[in-house]
């Protein structure tokens, strides 16, 4: 009998994040993933995309969640990279609060990360149109790291996102990792990094954070999961902060 569940809210147009994660959830006995959509198509500047992002709905969705007893919470988006960590970081003291479950974001996840590894030099990776990539830049400097490196494809539309191949998403990879990058962060659940994130790293000499990869890791820790997967990067064997005794 599975021991563990992890609920994720999940936007509603993503096709990569839910068979990414059982692919690397598959390996580790005694763990469940289960998820909750809210609707996301499209991701803009635009104050109407930002409402697709407010509280309100996120805890609906985590209400939904909820009533299968899951262990620990994610909101498996990245919404939070460009309206702001502040955000997510309210939204998780809100969600805790009236669920008293333990939540992540994938943004938050990220930014550990970075902290995890020292990192203050990055280069940036994401589907995005230019406009959300300077939001992007300008709310991580404010977390004292630098967008060294900044490549985006100008998609809107999530469906297109989920639609790219392995060899776009690499050559965007790639692309992002020079001056100087001391990691390149792949900014994005519907981007199916995963997978690539092994072999990029070998490749690249750095870390790949994937956004995926980056989510599960923090609900695996939150909850004191000690088995990680193989084969899918540097940061899924890492213990973060809070697994090195620090309080975040």
């Amino acid at each position: 009998m599975t021991s563990t569940r992890v609920g994720m809210l999940t936007p509603s147009s993503n096709t990569a994040l839910e068979p990414e994660t059982y692919r690397m959830i598959q390996a580790i006995h005694g763990v469940s993933a289960h998820f909750s959509r809210l609707r996301v198509k499209k991701m803009t500047p635009e104050a109407e995309s930002a409402r697709q992002f407010e509280s309100a709905v996120m805890l609906d969705v985590a209400r939904l969640l909820e009533d299968a007893h899951v262990d620990v919470l994610a909101w498996n988006g990245t919404a939070g990279s460009w309206l702001g960590p502040d955000r997510d970081r309210q939204l998780c003291s809100d969600i805790a609060s009236a669920t008293g479950i333990p939540i992540t974001t994938s943004t938050l996840a990220l930014l550990e990360a970075c902290r995890i590894f020292g990192v203050t030099r990055l280069g940036l990776a994401t589907p995005y149109v230019q406009e959300l990539n300077d939001q992007i830049s300008r709310c991580y400097a404010q977390e004292g790291i630098d967008v060294v490196a900044d490549e985006w494809l100008g998609l809107v539309d999530n469906l297109d996102v989920g639609s790219l191949t392995f060899e776009e998403t690499r050559d965007l990879v790639v692309r992002a990792a020079r001056n100087g990058a001391q990691a390149v962060a792949v900014v994005c659940t519907n981007v199916a990094a995963t997978p690539l994130v092994q072999e990029l790293e070998k490749q690249l000499g750095i870390p790949v954070f994937d956004s995926i990869a980056a989510t599960l890791w923090k609900c695996l820790d939150l909850v004191d999961v000690p088995l990680r997967p193989s084969g899918f990067g540097t940061l899924m064997t890492t213990g973060s902060e809070r697994r090195q005794g620090y309080l975040l």
